[in-house]
């Protein structure tokens, strides 16, 4: 079976959709900037579109950060420093370090019975901080984070480095968690290493991407695993 497991962080075991809301309302009242539904339905499609051409190679991290809130600002009219903005929103977001449910008692089930790690595309020094105000860096040998490495999920020169650094790999030994289909299973399908989806909201598999697993809720993983 499995000896390594590599988890993505946002929306697998972080709650990022409660950092992106509480973060995202604390900087628009830092600027006094009133936050519609339809700004924020916006800047959702914003972001999206950009992570995406991130993970297609497209476009840099640096890109993605420093252009969503400009972008946006345009749009609306808004005369603020998007920039200047996006540096107050990263701390908002560092700051705000949620999990989602069982994560410590799963985490710590099976660091006893296989070495893990964190593979994400997040920001570095955000999810350094968060991963440690949340308390679950401690069951992770290592964190490989795009950022750092140069390459990002899903290209398989992001995961051919993190192979690298995990001794006694083996892609038959290796399983990658994650909630994102273009970046965590189409990561792992380019990688080679089988794959498990978490797919709380039962999304479809547009993409038809063969899955060697999928699960609805995290504590499946214990039931397969162990």
């Amino acid at each position: 079976m499995y000896k390594i497991l590599l988890f993505d962080a946002d929306g697998t075991l972080l709650d990022f959709q409660k950092s992106e809301e509480t973060a995202l309302k604390k900087t628009f009242q830092r600027f006094n900037i009133p936050l519609t539904n339809v700004m924020r339905e916006r800047y959702e499609h914003i972001n999206s579109s950009l992570w995406k051409a991130y993970e297609e190679g497209k476009i840099d991290k640096k890109t993605v950060v420093y252009s969503r809130f400009v972008k946006l600002f345009k749009e609306f009219d808004i005369h603020e420093d998007g920039i200047l903005f996006e540096d107050e929103y990263q701390r908002e977001l560092g700051n705000g370090a949620y999990l989602l449910p069982f994560v410590h008692d799963i985490l710590r089930q099976l660091s006893l019975s296989f070495d893990l790690y964190i593979v994400t595309n997040g920001v570095a020094e955000t999810q350094y901080r968060r991963l440690k105000e949340t308390g679950i860096d401690i069951y992770f040998k290592n964190i490989f984070i795009s950022e750092k490495i140069g390459y990002q999920k899903p290209k398989k020169e992001f995961f051919d480095y993190c192979f690298e650094q995990i001794p006694h790999f083996e892609l038959k030994d290796t399983l990658i968690i994650g909630d994102s289909l273009s970046s965590d299973i189409q990561g792992g399908i380019n990688a080679n290493i089988d794959t498990c989806w978490f797919n709380p909201n039962s999304l479809k598999n547009e993409q038809s991407l063969p899955i060697t697993y999928i699960i609805h809720d995290l504590k499946e993983l214990l039931d397969i695993l162990l």
